[in-house]
């Protein structure tokens, strides 16, 4: 049997989006993922273990660390220019007061569950302390980002531990990315369908020039009626296996929180960046949801051109007569094309998430399902979406 390509099946073989037919728009990158970057690398622990009754510290445990470099190993302490959205608050996402500063960031990016936040912190700091240590010399702020598995996961357990942010960081690689319950995603539900992981980009013809954008996103959200796909409002027509809805627990429908991400090799300033990183929302808002109060919608972007710029470390002496920064960027009245490309990139990397997986049960018998594929594609097929 041919091997699907690597824009419509995950690395391990789970089918994505476009293998079921579902037309997004725009022209995605050979991979359909943020490691479309040149030199962008993304690395998982995941963490799965025990079942039955939960027990504070003992489990079960449904969780684990996404890791993000933009510039991978060697390019840590090399910044790009970044850009940080709080759309809705209720979340947490560290180093963002210095990205609002210097609109820079130069460490990797770690994705994990909303109580394990410390731990990555510092498995960040230990892993750049051990692989560039002249780095460490300074101050080190690392972002670190949280979406909310409590419904499956012993989240007051303290499981997630600096070594295995550590071993995110370490099995970071280029090319084809797992998608769905791995890494930061393991534990987390979308639209009260298993979620997660979700990846996908989108190519930008700029005259000569063919830049991508990259989108990434650790999918917690949006009740199951909201559900859109393709454009067509399917979540009411799938409502009827909804257990994590149906229980009476202390978070309502909608919560749970998305940590989303856009990234481009196009040069851009670090206030474009935000500007980027705003049109996460629209490409969010495509899949149907209004955002939740109880919601941490955070959303990051970044540009790794430019290269050697930016750099915000301890001066050496007095400067030199060209002793000056110089950003080269795409003029404002040119960015249409890439705010289009990060909102339809989001899309799918959403959609992406919930078609990679499967379903998952977790402490106390909590069930979260998969996404019915056949039933998906049997509504996309009765709205004329898809053939």
């Amino acid at each position: 049997m041919t091997a699907r390509p690597a824009s419509e099946a995950t690395p391990s073989g789970k089918p994505r989006a476009r293998a079921l037919g579902i037309p997004f728009a725009g022209t995605p990158g050979p991979l359909n993922a943020i490691t479309d970057l040149p030199g962008l690398a993304v690395g998982y622990e995941t963490l799965i273990r025990g079942e039955g009754a939960l027990h504070v510290g003992q489990g079960p445990v449904r969780t684990g660390v996404t890791a993000i470099l933009p510039r991978g190993r060697d390019g840590v302490g090399d910044p790009c220019a970044a850009g940080m959205v709080s759309f809705n608050g209720n979340g947490e996402m560290t180093g963002t007061a210095w990205i609002e500063e210097t609109g820079s960031l130069d460490l990797p990016i770690l994705i994990t569950n909303t109580h394990s936040v410390g731990a990555c912190h510092m498995g960040a700091i230990e892993w750049t302390v051990r692989n560039h240590p002249k780095l460490a010399e300074a101050w080190l702020l690392p972002v670190v980002g949280e979406t909310w598995d409590g419904y499956l996961n012993d989240i007051n357990g303290a499981h997630v531990k600096p070594e295995h942010a550590i071993l995110a960081i370490d099995a970071a690689r280029a090319g084809p990315i797992e998608e769905g319950s791995v890494g930061g995603g393991t534990g987390m539900n979308c639209y009260a369908f298993k979620g997660g992981n979700g990846t996908a980009s989108r190519l930008v013809e700029y005259g000569p020039h063919r830049y991508i954008v990259g989108a990434f996103v650790q999918a917690n959200f949006g009740s199951r009626h909201e559900l859109t796909v393709a454009g067509v409002p399917v979540g009411r027509a799938l409502a009827d296996d909804n257990p994590m809805e149906s229980r009476r627990l202390a978070a309502p429908a909608g919560a749970g929180s998305v940590i989303a991400m856009v990234a481009t090799n196009a040069p851009l300033l670090p206030g474009q960046c935000k500007a980027m990183a705003r049109r996460i929302a629209m490409g969010l808002a495509r899949t149907g949801t209004t955002s939740s109060h109880f919601s941490g919608d955070l959303f990051l972007a970044f540009s790794t051109a430019n290269r050697g710029a930016l750099k915000s470390r301890f001066p050496e002496g007095s400067p030199g007569p060209e002793e000056f920064d110089t950003l080269r960027f795409v003029p404002w009245g040119r960015m249409d094309p890439f705010y289009a490309a990060a909102a339809h990139a989001i899309e799918e990397a959403v959609v992406n998430a919930l078609v990679a997986n499967e379903t998952m049960i977790g402490r106390d018998g909590h069930r979260t399902p998969a996404l019915p594929h056949d039933r998906l594609v049997a509504l996309l097929r009765e709205h004329r979406a898809i053939a």
